[in-house]
């Protein structure tokens, strides 16, 4: 633990505890059902939404018993404009780069699809491009990398977190095409020790590659 580079910051504020994870998992799922239910034939974009805001309430009251140690124990501090720049310019070059790859995965083309349709794209890029990466960078970065660093160091925290990011995509296709952004997000939350940058340059590059897809034509 003395050799881990953000060892002193555990003595900073609370870490997230095991139980918030439980927690996480059984209000989202429990959400995720009743919305569902509410729901009973939702279009894809509708479900995501069901999906994200579900995700995001159930961050929020698996966190809630922490009170004000919450934000903390997230990692949500700002630290500043340079890592957020920096993360935000890596991301779209990464993006770029792996889209020369020529793999597409479906659910990408979906999403880009419904992004193209002009009575959905306000709604696609409020979903997709703000409340996606605002939940999974809250989940992986968030909540996640928060309990791995606490007891085993900001080193495991930073590979198993964007591991598990990118396993979270599910299709093989887009597991290959979300790691590299997965280790990008995970070293700016572990160089700032800040969820800020990271959600920063998440949210730009959603929000470019939906624009891109329904202006550009990319």
């Amino acid at each position: 633990m003395a050799t881990d580079p953000n060892a002193l910051n555990y003595n900073t504020f609370r870490p997230i505890p095991g139980w918030s994870l439980l927690l996480f998992v059984g209000f989202c799922a429990g959400l995720v059902m009743l919305g569902l239910r509410l729901w009973p034939a939702p279009t894809m974009l509708s479900a995501l939404g069901i999906f994200f805001g579900a995700g995001l309430v159930a961050v929020l009251l698996s966190v809630a018993p922490l009170g004000r140690a919450a934000l903390p124990a997230l990692g949500l501090r700002w630290v500043g404009w340079r890592y957020a720049v920096f993360g935000t310019v890596g991301t779209l070059a990464i993006s770029i780069g792996v889209s020369q790859l020529g793999i597409e995965p479906d659910g990408v083309k979906q999403a880009m699809e419904i992004a193209s349709d002009p009575e959905q794209f306000l709604l696609s890029l409020l979903f997709l491009a703000v409340l996606a990466p605002l939940v999974e960078e809250l989940v992986f970065r968030g909540l996640l990398y928060g309990w791995l660093e606490a007891r085993w160091g900001s080193s495991v925290a930073f590979v198993v977190s964007s591991l598990a990011f990118a396993a979270a995509h599910l299709e093989p296709k887009h597991v290959i095409l979300v790691l590299p952004l997965g280790l990008l997000f995970g070293w700016l939350r572990r160089r700032s020790n800040s969820l800020a940058p990271s959600i920063v340059a998440h949210i730009v590059n959603n929000g470019f590659a939906l624009t891109a897809s329904a202006y550009l034509g990319i």
